[in-house]
């Protein structure tokens, strides 16, 4: 059986795009013996810390990847008919905590500069800004070099693959994909040409969308709920269909394949299975797991208690203000506090003192202060929020609460 290790990877996180979670494609690919799996999801790192945190549990080194959606001008955002928003895909894969930090970028970047309609865009000039600690690809059929050998002369194609080339160097490989598409085998025969003129290694890849060839059906049936189509309308692989017709995929063999199919299906490029295993070791493994950053509360001096010699100073200061602010609250609610009640606001106070959480509540309740106290607040609040799915906005709006004058 071929040494093999899957880098063009979509989970349930290639959002109404891809049906694979992430917990079953790590257990077939460790029942396969697969050293590592890499996530490359379309135009976003939602499922990064999921997929590093699991792959622990498997024995199966993480690659945190993206497949980027690359335009000619992230900013242009007005389109006509005869003039689309043309989107070449862009496998990128972080190869250390450098190209982990420029991949976020890009990524936010694509959302928050680039978004047009659903799809988060980025362009060659922020990839030229971050492209160190980074692997590319040239990627699948949708990416900009197989594109251009099937729709430019040969000229603009080869210059389309010498700007990646000159661009990351021994960082980037030709990837073949053989789903049985007529195009794909034009693009093969010419990135095979590329390949041996310019020295530059191969490796296949299956454009992996859900786990089981089985599942085909359940992903098709998805992307009919992407598009608003029924599975009896034609398809298109067009990803924005056109009249009449759908997006859809042309057959059932973009699931996450074995090493032994993987290797009867490029028995005649053994290397280009041998290569996955370069960039798999040219990787290093990621660790994403931070302790919670807060914003600094700044707290009245008399509350100061534990010195700057003590561990967690900061933490602990806080949460003397917080129990002095919780007990006048509660004082003001009940008048006489029962021991029932007592021993209730203890135990939660305790339990955010365990936690390290005292700051954070600190933040919110001056946020939720400030909310029912001015008109800002009246806008950008609608009553008191807390738990973790929350926390983010609450974090982002207490920044921007702090910086407006009110």
């Amino acid at each position: 059986m071929p040494d093999f290790s899957h880098l063009h990877v979509h989970t349930q996180f290639s959002l109404l795009d891809g049906a694979a979670d992430i917990g079953k494609l790590y257990k077939k690919a460790a029942a396969d013996g697969m050293k590592a799996l890499a996530i490359t999801d379309h135009g976003n790192m939602f499922g990064a810390f999921k997929f590093v945190a699991e792959a622990g549990k498997h024995n199966v080194k993480p690659i945190v990847g993206c497949e980027l959606y690359v335009v000619e001008d992230r900013h242009k955002k007005q389109f006509t008919k005869e003039k689309r928003d043309v989107r070449h895909h862009q496998l990128l894969l972080a190869k250390n905590a450098e190209g982990y930090k420029n991949l976020v970028k890009l990524c936010s970047l694509g959302y928050m500069e680039g978004l047009y309609s659903k799809w988060p865009r980025v362009d060659k000039e922020l990839i030229l800004k971050y492209h160190k600690g980074l692997i590319a690809t040239t990627c699948c059929i949708g990416a900009s070099v197989p594109q251009a050998i099937l729709r430019k002369t040969e000229d603009e194609a080869e210059a389309e693959f010498k700007w990646w080339l000159d661009l990351f160097g021994e960082d980037y490989y030709i990837e073949l994909q053989r789903h049985d598409i007529p195009e794909q085998h034009t693009v093969n025969n010419v990135l095979l040409k590329y390949a041996k003129k310019y020295n530059v290694k191969v490796i296949c890849s299956n454009d992996s969308h859900y786990v089981d060839q089985q599942d085909s059906n359940a992903h098709d049936i998805l992307l009919c709920v992407n598009t608003g189509d029924m599975q009896s309308t034609p398809i298109a692989t067009d990803e924005e269909g056109g009249k009449g017709y759908r997006f859809g995929f042309p057959n059932d063999q973009f699931y996450f394949k074995t090493q032994s199919e993987m290797g009867k299906l490029f028995h005649d490029l053994p290397e280009s299975l041998d290569n996955t295993n370069e960039i798999v070791d040219k990787v290093d493994v990621l660790k994403l797991k931070r302790d919670i950053l807060l914003p600094n509360f700044v707290i009245p001096p008399e509350f100061k208690i534990h010195s700057d010699m003590t561990p967690d100073s900061d933490t602990l200061n806080q949460w003397e203000y917080l129990k002095h602010l919780t007990f006048l609250g509660a004082k003001a609610r009940y008048v006489d506090i029962s021991p029932e009640a007592e021993e209730r606001i203890n135990f939660e106070l305790f339990t955010i003192r365990t936690m390290g959480f005292a700051g954070y509540f600190l933040i919110v309740a001056d946020f939720i202060k400030a909310g029912r106290d001015t008109r800002y607040g009246r806008v950008y609040w609608s009553g008191p929020w807390f738990g973790g799915g929350v926390g983010g906005g609450v974090l982002y709006r207490y920044h921007q609460y702090r910086s407006t004058k009110i």
